[in-house]
This record gives C-alpha cells, structure tokens and sequence, in this order.
C-alpha cells in the first residue's frame, strides 16, 4: 500500500510519515462523537485517509498504542466521509484493569457504539476494513493474522467513492503518541453471503 496517497482531512499538530510507519501525537480535547447519548457533537479528531471508488476491498494496519494514559484516548481505523457519516475503531483507553476494544458507526449524525472490555495490558491490535458495495465488514486481531469480526454494517452514504485510513485523538486534556505501521490493501477477503438468497 502506498500510504504516501493518504491525504489529511484534518492535520494534527505532532506527526511523522515515513515509509511504512506513521506516527500521530494527539492534540488534547480531540474526538469524533455524533448526538447518541451524550448529546454533544465532536467533530475534531485528525484524519488521514486515501480515496478509492473500488467497491470491493479490504485494508488493514498494525496499531500500537503503548503510550496512551489517559482516559478515553484511542487510536485506529477510520472511514469518514463528512461530519454526518462515518465510521471508526479503536481500542480506548479507560482505567488501569480495562480498555474498550469497539467500533462506532454514525449514519446521518447520530453514532452508535458498540464494545468490549478487553485487559489494559494489550498495547498493540490490528484492524481490517473491508467494502462489498455500500456495505462494510470491520474485524480485529491481535497478532495480525488471526481476526475476529467486530461489527457488519450498512453506510447510507458509502455507496460512491469514500475515504478510508487511521485517525487518533485524545477527548479529553491528554496526548499521547499513536503508531501506525503493516499497511495492507487487498482484494476484498469478506467473502459473499451463502446462505440465505437476497430478497
């Protein structure tokens, strides 16, 4: 993958790009978070992404997150589109037992957020994000082989040309260095549907 066609949606004050590792530094009071819940909107976290009009793909990457401290901050995959609709995932940071290994989802400006409590030892995850037309599969490893899926999802406005790529950001007065590295982009690995037939 040549990750020198990423281009930022947003730029973060601290980073490097080399040529198969990028580093971000998160600026603090940084997220991505639509109404859901909290009712607030956050619309902040730096992006950097590639566009593809390919309708079949998957990408994946390497996070290694060991220098995140501080409640909330996260780092991992992205596909943003605008402001409305999107979708993440990430392992966040939480306490000293516990971290949220999740994913959200935001169609026409409202997130959703679905997650897991994993150890907060795991310092490092992989990420795959894969495309079948407007629909979208993201998985999760942790030795970059072996992965799990997270979530399968429907994007009402990810049928055309998207962006995809990494973000990382700090919600609350923190930062931390996020590193990212073993880009892959493939054919699409999410294998057609066999059993029930479509309507």
């Amino acid at each position: 993958m040549d990750i020198s066609k990423m281009k930022w949606t947003r730029e973060p004050s601290g980073y490097s790009i080399a040529e198969d590792r990028i580093e971000i530094t998160t600026d603090p009071k940084t997220d991505l978070w639509q109404r859901t819940y909290y009712h607030f909107r956050n619309d902040n976290a730096p992006v950097l992404q590639m566009e593809t009009d390919d309708r079949f793909f998957s990408f994946s990457v390497k996070t290694d997150f060991a220098d995140s401290h501080h409640r909330f901050d996260q780092c991992g995959i992205v596909m943003y589109l605008d402001s409305d609709n999107w979708l993440k995932a990430s392992v966040e940071c939480e306490n000293e037992i516990f971290q949220h290994l999740g994913s959200v989802v935001t169609n026409h400006g409202y997130s959703d957020w679905a997650t897991t409590e994993i150890p907060a030892d795991v310092k490092t995850m992989w990420y795959r994000f894969s495309r079948r037309e407007d629909d979208y599969c993201i998985e999760c490893s942790s030795d970059g082989k072996s992965f799990s899926q997270m979530r399968v999802c429907h994007m009402w406005e990810g049928a055309g040309k998207i962006s995809f790529g990494i973000y990382a950001c700090s919600p609350e007065d923190s930062s931390f260095k996020a590193v990212f590295s073993e880009f892959a982009l493939t054919d699409c690995v999410w294998a057609a549907h066999d059993g029930q037939q479509p309507d």
